[in-house]
């Protein structure tokens, strides 16, 4: 079984940060810590034009936070350091000064759905299925709320928090806004998104930071939103419903 890992390739003037854990691209805190360094570095890199997200191997891109770490949170300070995870990423990711693409080869969960809807663009391929399942475990997608909610509006959001059961097709998360293109295959989608980093390259590098300026105008707070929401999965993580759910993951 494969080591987790971080890693930041640059290939032609675009910085391919991948990540991977191999329980279904898992992210316990320190994977999470270490990916939040990763992007601020390469954002500050003067060798990389545009970035791409992606994980590693070939099914899930990513199934949320690491259910071993938040069986043993005990007390709020705990969960709330847990639940920032997601949070250090997603603003790494909003304060960037490059155009995040994101790679989406297979279903995501939770913190996963946070990070497809924290790419400035999203590609994904069909079998790239999207879930919150957060409620069913008695709390809820409060940090990546804000990100999901900015791409797919309150709606949208609302519709896969309640449905707490169910997968969302890639072709519905591509109708919200989620996902700009929807691929056959993640061979198809691996093209697609050499060609158009590597095309955003051309571009003026000081036009496209201005660009993503404006585009994420009106989270300034977030900072403050992100940990505030952390607090909350924090203590509701350790209510007896959610307890005596998680009793069934050990």
């Amino acid at each position: 079984m494969s080591d987790p890992y971080v890693k930041l390739d640059i290939i032609n003037e675009v910085g391919y940060i991948e990540f991977f854990h191999p329980a279904h691209n898992s992210l316990p805190g320190d994977l999470l810590a270490k990916l939040a360094h990763t992007i601020t570095d390469a954002g500050n890199n003067n060798k990389i034009r545009v970035l791409v997200l992606k994980s590693g191997k070939d099914r899930t891109f990513c199934a949320g936070a690491s259910f071993k770490e938040l069986i043993n949170i005990n007390d709020e300070a705990t969960g709330k350091v847990f639940f920032s995870g997601f949070a250090n990423v997603i603003n790494a990711m909003r304060k960037c000064p490059k155009f995040i693409i994101g790679r989406i080869q297979g279903k995501t969960v939770g913190g996963g759905v946070g990070l497809a809807a924290s790419t400035d663009y999203c590609m994904a391929t069909k079998f790239a299925a999207i879930k919150l399942s957060e409620l069913n475990v008695g709390i809820g997608p409060f940090v990546v709320g804000p990100a999901i909610e900015r791409k797919i509006g309150l709606s949208g959001m609302s519709q896969i928090a309640i449905d707490a059961d169910s997968f969302y097709s890639a072709e519905w998360a591509k109708q919200k806004g989620l996902f700009t293109q929807v691929y056959d295959s993640t061979d198809d989608l691996d093209e697609a998104v050499k060609e158009f980093a590597e095309n955003l390259c051309n571009y003026n590098t000081e036009a496209m930071k201005e660009m993503k300026t404006i585009f994420w105008k009106g989270t300034e707070d977030w900072d403050n939103l992100l940990a505030e929401r952390a607090a909350i999965s924090g203590r509701l993580v350790l209510s007896d419903f959610t307890k005596e759910k998680l009793k069934g993951f050990k």
